[in-house]
C-alpha cells in the first residue's frame, strides 16, 4: 500500500472515529446538549482537527441520519427482492419500518428530529437525507405497482399517492409521543399492539376485490399463507 493510500486510509478510520463518538453521545442525550467540545473529548482529538472533517454540529448530526436511513433503506430493498405478491411487500414493509424503530430507536429519533425546523436547508445533508428517505419511499412505491399488476391491490390506487399515505402514517405511528401512548394503555391495549392492528387497519383499504381482508404478519414473513383469522386483541382493562 502507498503512502497516499495509507493516509486516505487513515482519514477515513479517523472520520469514522468522530461519527462513532458522535453518535454515542446524540444517542444519551438531546442535540442541544451535546457540543462539538464534548464530541472532541470523546474522541478524543483536539477540536479544530473535527473541523477539518464536519463543517458544523449539525453536518455531523446529519451524517448520522444518514446511517439510519442506509439501515431501513437496506431493509425495505430486503423486502422488495422477497418472492412474493405486491401486498405483502407491502404488509412486510410496514412490518420492517416498525422493526427499524425497535431495534434502532436513537435513529429513528433522529431521522424524525432532523425533519424539523431546526435545521437549517441549506445544509448540503439535507438534500442527501430527503434523497434517501425518498428512496425508501420510492420502493415501497414500486411494491405497490407490483401489487396493482399482480392483482393484490387495487387499481385504482395511484402508487405515488398510496406510498406518501402510508409513508406519512408510518412515521407518524412510530413517532407518537408518549402522552397518546399513555392513552392507549389507559384504554387496555400495548403500544405494539396499537402499531401491528394498523396493518390489519390499511390493508383492507389498499387490497383488490379478491383479497382477503384478514392478513397475519407472521404469516406473510413465511410466504406460505397470509390468510388467517385477524389476532386476538388484549383484554381491555376494567
Amino acid at each position: 500500500m502507498g503512502t497516499a493510500d495509507r493516509r486516505q486510509r487513515e482519514k477515513e478510520q479517523r472520520k469514522n472515529q468522530i461519527i462513532d463518538a458522535a453518535e454515542r453521545l446524540f444517542f444519551s442525550r438531546s442535540y442541544e446538549d451535546v457540543s462539538m467540545d464534548e464530541i472532541a473529548r470523546e474522541v478524543e482529538l483536539n477540536k479544530a482537527t473535527i473541523y477539518l472533517y464536519f463543517k458544523n454540529k449539525e453536518t455531523l448530526f446529519a451524517t448520522i441520519v444518514l446511517r439510519g436511513i442506509g439501515i431501513l433503506k437496506e431493509k425495505y430493498t430486503e423486502c422488495m427482492e422477497k418472492q412474493a405478491p405486491g401486498i405483502v411487500k407491502v404488509a412486510l414493509m410496514g412490518e420492517a419500518y416498525y422493526q427499524f424503530s425497535q431495534e434502532y430507536p436513537d435513529y429513528l429519533r433522529m431521522i424524525h428530529f432532523y425533519g424539523s425546523e431546526r435545521f437549517s436547508k441549506e445544509n448540503p445533508c439535507t438534500a442527501e437525507i430527503g434523497k434517501g428517505y425518498g428512496t425508501c419511499r420510492l420502493i415501497l412505491r414500486d411494491a405497490i405497482k407490483e401489487g396493482i399488476d399482480d392483482g393484490t391491490i387495487r387499481d385504482d390506487l395511484d402508487p405515488f399517492l398510496t406510498s406518501m399515505y402510508l409513508m406519512i402514517s408510518f412515521m407518524g405511528i412510530l413517532s407518537m409521543e408518549n402522552k397518546w401512548k399513555l392513552v392507549i394503555e389507559a384504554e387496555g391495549f400495548s403500544y405494539k399492539q396499537f402499531a401491528s392492528e394498523f396493518f390489519r387497519f390499511i390493508t383492507p383499504a389498499i387490497s383488490s376485490a379478491g383479497m382477503s381482508h384478514k392478513m397475519n404478519l407472521k404469516d406473510l414473513a413465511s410466504l406460505e399463507s397470509f390468510l388467517t383469522e385477524p389476532v386476538a386483541s388484549e383484554e381491555k382493562k376494567k
